[in-house]
């Protein structure tokens, strides 16, 4: 199944940047849709956003529109997340996940079967 190793957390000052990757390791990497999902203390984790195994279809949650870029790069097995113009309300651990099936849109967090261990983002006001 292979394992997803997230990095390119930090502290940073509102108004900010962070460049998040995830790297995958084992086979079929460009057969799956990814995402990046983030859990603040005391509360859920919640979607920020999602790609396509090819990359031509991205999702976002509304609070980071516009802000948030998704991509990757498979013939790297990579995966990135550009953070603009950080808020405090950004602060949470960032996690990347796999969809479950392969070839498939995952629409709710049920729909992730592999997840890293994610990436701490703190924001400063």
């Amino acid at each position: 199944q292979g394992e997803l190793v997230e990095s390119g957390g930090g502290l940073v000052q509102a108004g900010g940047s962070l460049r998040l990757s995830c790297t995958a390791s084992g086979l079929m990497f460009q057969s799956y849709a990814m995402g990046w999902y983030r859990q603040a203390p005391g509360k859920e984790r919640e979607f920020v956003a999602a790609i396509s195994s090819a990359g031509g279809r991205t999702s976002y949650a509304d609070s980071v529109k516009g802000r948030f870029t998704i991509s990757r790069d498979n013939a790297k097995k990579t995966m990135s997340l550009q953070l603009n113009n950080l808020s405090p309300g950004d602060t949470a651990v960032y996690y990347c996940a796999r969809a479950s099936l392969t070839r498939t849109w995952p629409t709710t967090i049920g729909d992730f079967g592999a997840w890293g261990q994610g990436t701490q983002v703190a924001i400063s006001s």
